[in-house]
């Protein structure tokens, strides 16, 4: 297991100077140290500063730092009352609401470890994951798609002993609260009256008086981060209270144009998936920032939100920016008071990039993390060079290496692709329970990625593709992102995925999956001879797909793997 970091300092990391300190943005320094922190204390500090201060808005229902910090100090007192306290798992299996945020800083508040869960999984992935992370309290919401799925395992668990439910009315502003009542009557559940389960409301009913917790900042977990699972069975990131409230630290501190107490965020990236937590949740908080909680995207809506609040933060992923730039009401509102739009969890197409920038007015940033990194490694800065196609340079304290894929011991050369590795305050203790995997991803403090990569003469990094997703057809290396970039310079693509299919003769062959924008037009034929001053033979896609849509994880993402999945079933489905 990897020893955790006491303190982090850059001096403790390998040798100086680093290619990308000449790139820094004017002010900021690399070698920045970073106090180790509870997280409980990043939102007490918020909270006293900016108590008056607007830190949640759900649908136009507002509440202030000082509302929010008494109740997450009423439900941290319910959860200890339930024997929450150092070790103890609990499970959030919530969509963005305030209760999100309330329970996720309670439950640390009392000492216990949040377990995120993706609210959309089935029953069967739920209980891989309450098993795993032996949760024995699930919150969740009393909406029957998610009731339905936890209850079932108060009987099927071995840890399981109690659900706390929160009633999706009781976050709403009034008006929609009496319209949820009388027309989403049939789609509440009713919860039993017993032992096993509990209200929100009963949770919060008490003083508030906390029983002091201390935290080992470095030592202590306060999340276990479920990976996506694409590549196999999800495992548990430990992250760490340091993780954590350092990751959201170096975020806020590469944000060199935002005000503390005075920005806006729009949260619509979902708060269990680390992307969300970190960059939307505990970046508004480091921040002072309120809060725009949507608990669905949906593209309209959000320019509508963007404009009437003025939003002034925007966290997503690459197909959120390009529905948005599809959307036929772009042109309908002002999105001006944007000055800080990240894109991370997937590749940025060049062409989305340009465009949402020429309509904002701010360059959109690409930046690139893991969940076992709490998540944030590098962005490209708000001020300065912005190369295209980059995710960017290292947070202030992260380092990347780039190692050979032969000899993951041998660091390479600027340049040379690799491995991407990192080392930084914001790496995870290990995995819960994999400690096989845990001898995998480590070389010492250099965290593996499964990413190959390379950095630039400026020490920009570039990632190249996925270990994992090489398609390795007829002897050659075949990076599915190459691919991706050429096709997408096609202007009629509005979407496209790149995997390797099963060929009988070639072991793999190359497909792509595209999806046309509106009203576009588009033969494998004429494709192909789009691409063909643009990719080598062997990296020319063989077999093409077009499709009305793409399917997406719920944090957006393509899922390639379904598109395998489908292939394998429906091998005829090949244009």
């Amino acid at each position: 297991m990897l020893a955790p970091f006491r303190q982090w300092s850059p001096a403790i990391t390998p040798k100086r100077p680093h290619p990308w300190e000449r790139r820094y943005p004017k002010g900021l320094n690399w070698d920045t140290e970073f106090p180790a922190r509870p997280l409980t204390a990043l939102f007490d500090d918020a909270a006293a500063e900016f108590a008056d201060n607007y830190c949640i808005n759900f649908r136009g229902r507002r509440y202030r730092y000082r509302e929010v910090a008494d109740l997450v100090d009423r439900a941290a007192k319910g959860f200890q009352k339930l024997g929450v306290q150092k070790g103890i798992k609990v499970g959030l299996m919530l969509p963005n609401s305030p209760y999100a945020v309330v329970c996720f800083y309670a439950v640390l508040k009392a000492g216990g470890t949040v377990v995120n869960i993706n609210p959309l999984y089935a029953e069967a992935g739920i209980a891989r994951l309450v098993a795993d992370s032996s949760a024995c309290i699930l919150v969740t919401l009393n909406v029957k798609p998610l009731y339905r799925k936890a209850a079932p395992l108060l009987e099927t668990s071995r840890q399981l002993e109690k659900i706390v439910v929160c009633s999706m009315a009781g976050v709403l502003p009034f008006l929609e609260k009496a319209l949820f009542s009388l027309l989403k009557r049939r789609e509440v559940s009713d919860i039993p009256d017993d032992d096993r389960h509990l209200t929100f409301e009963r949770l919060i009913d008490n003083d508030g008086e906390v029983n002091p917790v201390v935290i080992d900042p470095e030592g202590d977990v306060a999340v276990l981060q479920y990976t996506g699972g694409t590549t196999g069975s999800p495992k548990g990131a430990r992250l760490t209270h340091a993780n954590l409230s350092i990751n959201a630290a170096q975020i806020a501190l590469w944000g060199t144009e935002l005000e503390r107490g005075q920005e806006k965020i729009l949260g619509v990236l979902p708060l269990f998936h680390a992307f969300g937590m970190t960059a939307v949740m505990n970046l508004s908080l480091t921040m002072g920032a309120e809060m725009l909680l949507q608990p669905h995207f949906k593209p309209a809506e959000v320019l509508k939100i963007i404009a009437r609040e003025r939003a002034t933060m925007f966290i997503g992923v690459p197909t959120m920016y390009s529905a948005l730039i599809a959307a036929h009401e772009k042109d309908d509102y002002d999105l001006s008071s944007l000055k800080f739009c990240v894109s991370g969890g997937a590749p940025l197409p060049v062409p989305i990039q340009q465009n949402f920038s020429e309509i904002t007015g701010h360059a959109l940033l690409e930046g690139y993390g893991l969940s076992e990194t709490a998540p944030v490694c590098t962005v490209n800065p708000v001020k300065g060079v912005n190369k295209p196609g980059s995710v960017g340079l290292p947070l202030p304290g992260t380092i990347i290496e780039i190692v050979s894929l032969d000899s993951p011991n041998r660091v390479l050369a600027q340049g040379e692709q690799g491995e991407i590795c990192i080392t930084g305050p914001q790496v995870m203790l290990g995995y819960a329970n994999r400690a096989q995997d845990n001898k995998d991803v480590f070389r010492g403090r250099r965290m593996r990625t499964g990413d190959v990569g390379y950095l630039d003469e400026d020490g920009y990094l570039f990632i190249v593709d996925r270990i994992k997703e090489l398609i390795l057809s007829g002897g050659y290396n075949v990076y599915p992102r190459m691919v991706e970039d050429a096709i997408y310079l096609h202007e009629a693509v509005a979407e496209v995925a790149v995997c390797g299919v099963p060929d009988p003769h070639r072991g793999e062959t190359v497909k792509a999956f595209v999806h046309l924008r509106n009203g576009e037009t588009l033969t494998a034929g004429k494709l192909r001879a789009f691409l063909k001053d643009k990719l080598a033979p062997f990296e020319m896609p063989r077999r093409v797909e077009f499709r009305d849509a793409l399917p997406k994880t719920l944090i957006g993402k393509i899922a390639k793997r379904e598109l395998v999945d489908s292939t394998a079933k429906n091998s005829e489905a090949d244009a």
